[in-house]
């Protein structure tokens, strides 16, 4: 699918925080074929990934349900939580299941957390509310609406704000909902190009899971990063980092199969979703 012109591989990587650790250590020129890093938020990853302008990238989880007969999962990585996730929140005047009927705010940067904000309103608290979409910035957004989803950084840096809104952590809920913890983002490939590249790919793989290991071996330089780009304190960033799971083992897999599940059922998603995870260039398909 390499037609571009300097044909260089394609290497997706989030622009936010939750990702940094399989980068952190993630070097682009150390891979034995030229390679290029675009560095985006999650909802134009998305769209790279979807169109096949990427080769490799991070991408929302629904967005990977969208494209799923051709795309791969790449194993063990993703961003998720088994609770609070603390950069997915939704901000409100008042409780979310009273939110019947009022307008909610929806963030223009990522897909996953708008429609897990969907399937909890719904199927959760049993509440329809009207929804527009926004730029990411929380004065404007609750100037014209009740209620105000962020995600990443964003959501952290308001977080941190004496607003007075009420703070509703999307993770915790569907935790707490479910019983399950939630993906909010894998690592995916095309498959035509995990079938033409499996050793390459092995490559890339293998070096993310090494960034991601040294990276949560020893946090402090992650940190040190954190607190002069984003702001906020150590402390802060070891919880965050601490808090994430980086994993996309059974566990992360059945809990983003139930997601699935409720995206298909409420019709935000035209089809069911089959996870396959790329190993070594044999397809596992996961047990749903």
């Amino acid at each position: 699918m390499n037609n571009r012109e300097n044909d260089n591989i394609l290497i997706g990587k989030i622009k936010y925080t939750n990702a940094w650790p399989m980068y952190h250590y993630f070097n682009v020129n150390t891979l034995s074929r030229k390679s290029e890093l675009v560095t985006e938020v999650p909802a134009i990853l998305n769209r790279g990934i979807l169109e096949g302008s990427l080769d490799i990238a991070p991408v929302s989880s629904f967005a990977f349900g969208m494209g799923a007969e051709r795309l791969l999962v790449l194993p063990e990585l993703s961003v998720s939580s088994d609770g609070p996730v603390n950069s997915i929140l939704l901000f409100s005047r008042k409780p979310p299941e009273e939110l019947m009927n009022c307008t909610i705010a929806l963030t223009n940067t990522s897909a996953t957390s708008v429609n897990l904000l969907k399937i909890i309103m719904e199927k959760a608290y049993g509440v329809k509310p009207i929804y527009s979409v926004s730029e990411p910035d929380l004065d404007q957004m609750m100037d014209q609406c009740d209620a105000a989803l962020l995600i990443g950084d964003h959501a952290i840096r308001a977080s941190w704000r004496d607003h007075g809104y009420i703070v509703t952590d999307l993770g915790e809920v569907w935790k707490s909902w479910t019983g399950f913890g939630m993906s909010f983002a894998v690592w995916t490939v095309q498959r035509s190009f995990a079938e033409a590249n499996p050793e390459f790919l092995a490559e890339v793989c293998s070096a993310f899971k090494v960034s991601k290991e040294q990276s949560l071996n020893n946090l402090s330089s992650l940190v040190a990063e954190a607190c002069s780009e984003i702001g906020g304190t150590t402390d802060y960033w070891h919880h965050y980092f601490n808090n994430l799971c980086y994993d996309f083992n059974d566990k992360q897999q059945a809990g983003l199969a139930l997601y699935f599940a409720y995206a298909y059922e409420l019709g935000l998603l035209q089809h069911e979703v089959r996870m396959n995870i790329w190993s070594d260039n044999t397809l596992t398909r996961v047990k749903q």
